[in-house]
């Protein structure tokens, strides 16, 4: 003992070890315990044996060869989707295929021509010949396509041009270009909003922005659709209740894609500046629609677009090109040029179908007069619409596309669920495609797959679309209403019988 005690003092520092044992000892005994079981558990880990998992213990089953592949043999995987139902079969089996341009008579491949009531080409614009000619002269010059993202040397001196061209026509001092429509909204939520931020959205919002809102991971609100009651409460409860500072936006569409009605768009930016929100507002639909000018719902309210914090819309609908855009402030424009995915990500707009867009910009202006033959079409079509026994408009009286769904007491009176009603609007579509006339019925991703979302309770009504475009007289608009008026009553009568 003696020989270890004099090796220890030899070792240096065992004398200020020796020391604070003691004091430690003296002063805090409790605590000195403690620290002494914390080092002994720390060198018992250290010195304790690694192992492994032995896959061969005992009570592991040993299977030979054979058996494996037995086993392989008899495990059937999960399929990837679902059978199709009888009504997906049948909607895929009468699929109308266009062969050459789409217009307000188009032909089949069948080689019927039919009444086109199933395009948003609303002012034929893409089949109009000075446009047409200022593609080719674009596609030769810039080729097919830029081959690279905006970022990463796409951009080219046209798509600047457009860009400055949409801005000057929707007023705003800034705008960028996408080159995929249905990823556009998606794009500009997710690179504002983040984990952590509040979005009050309404419930009938389009599948796209529905997308946007599930990759931003914000704290998602729905208010009832269009109302503007239920949309104060949400916003009262929201503020109230806040403890953290966070972004906070509101979120709905112009024209409603699934509805076809108008958004109450002052009343929502009286909301918004009272409780300090701001507005994100997707105008797919409307621009090129609404307003005195087709500058969408801004000008269609005469409301001043700068009160609309974030803009955002596709260019595939009445201005017959491709992909989408937004328009707002500079900051908020340059902000999405390094910060929103499907800019970064995506291959910059093809140039001839950049120019299209902005051609069919440039046309619009020329000739506001589109605008009012457009809209005694629509007048034509929803007089026909009014006079059925089955089926109501839910569109604005502004709207080129009409959206129909069955009466309330119809289907009441009738018990048609969700599938009967899909089944019965196919027939119909069926019916007139043999009678040479073109619709097409509402198509809404699947709620299911919005579950993530945590708002289940809102679906979709099934719905016929009818559009209309100006290369179809007011008399063949007349005609193909009354057409789909006694189509609806002869299928269903049918069911009746």
């Amino acid at each position: 003992m003696d020989v270890v005690m004099a090796f220890f003092r030899n070792i240096p520092g065992s004398a200020i070890l020796v020391g604070y044992v003691r004091s430690r000892c003296e002063t805090e005994p409790l605590f000195f315990a403690v620290e002494l079981m914390l080092v002994f558990i720390f060198l018992r880990y250290i010195c304790a044996r690694s192992y492994s998992y032995n896959l061969r213990q005992s009570n592991s089953i040993s299977l030979t060869e054979s058996e494996i592949d037995e086993l392989i043999e008899a495990w059937t995987p999960e399929p990837l989707t679902t059978a199709l139902t009888p009504l997906e079969e049948n909607a895929l089996k009468n699929l109308p295929i266009i062969v050459g341009p789409t217009g307000p008579r188009c032909m089949l491949q069948t080689g019927r021509t039919v009444t086109n009531l199933a395009t948003y080409n609303f002012y034929d614009f893409a089949g109009d010949d000075r446009i047409k000619e200022n593609a080719i002269k674009v596609l030769r010059k810039y080729g097919v396509g830029p081959c690279s993202a905006p970022g990463f040397y796409g951009t080219q001196d046209l798509h600047m041009d457009v860009e400055a061209k949409i801005a000057s026509f929707l007023g705003t001092e800034s705008c960028l270009l996408y080159s995929q429509a249905f990823s556009t909204m998606s794009s500009i939520i997710s690179a504002f909003a983040k984990r952590g931020d509040v979005i009050v959205a309404d419930e009938a919002c389009n599948y796209s922005i529905c997308n946007g809102l599930r990759i931003s991971r914000s704290k998602i609100y729905w208010y009832r659709h269009n109302d503007m009651e239920d949309l104060a409460r949400i916003l009262a409860k929201i503020v109230k209740d806040s403890k953290t500072i966070s972004r906070r936006f509101i979120v709905t569409e112009g024209l409603f894609d699934i509805v076809g009605d108008m958004v109450h768009l002052p009343e929502i930016i009286k909301l918004k500046r009272e409780y300090k929100f701001r507005l994100i507002l997707d105008e797919s639909n409307s621009i090129g629609v609404l307003g005195r000018t087709g500058r969408g719902v801004t000008e269609a309210y005469n409301v001043d677009i700068s009160q609309v914090d974030i803009l955002g819309g596709s260019l595939s609908g009445p201005f017959a090109a491709a992909g989408g855009f937004c328009a707002s402030s500079r900051e908020v424009v340059e902000h999405q040029r390094i910060n929103s995915p499907a800019f970064c990500y995506s291959c910059a707009l093809p140039g001839m179908l950049a120019t299209t867009a902005g051609a069919s910009i440039g046309m619009l202006q020329a000739q506001p007069e589109l605008l009012s033959e457009c809209r005694s079409l629509i007048a034509a079509l929803r007089e026909q619409i009014a006079k059925s026994d089955w089926v109501i408009s839910t569109s604005s009286h502004l709207n080129p596309v009409q959206i129909l769904v069955f009466k309330t007491d119809v289907i009441n009176s009738e018990k048609l669920d969700i599938i009967e009603q899909e089944e019965l609007l196919q027939a119909i579509i069926n019916e007139l495609l043999s009678r040479r006339i073109l619709i097409s019925r509402l198509k809404c991703v699947p709620p299911v797959l919005d579950t993530t979302l945590k708002h289940n309770e809102w679906l979709h009504r099934p719905a016929l679309k009818v559009s209309v475009m100006t290369g179809l007289s007011k008399r063949e608009v007349f005609k193909a209403g009354l057409a789909i008026r006694q189509v609806i009553s002869k299928i269903m009568r049918q069911k009746q019988n």
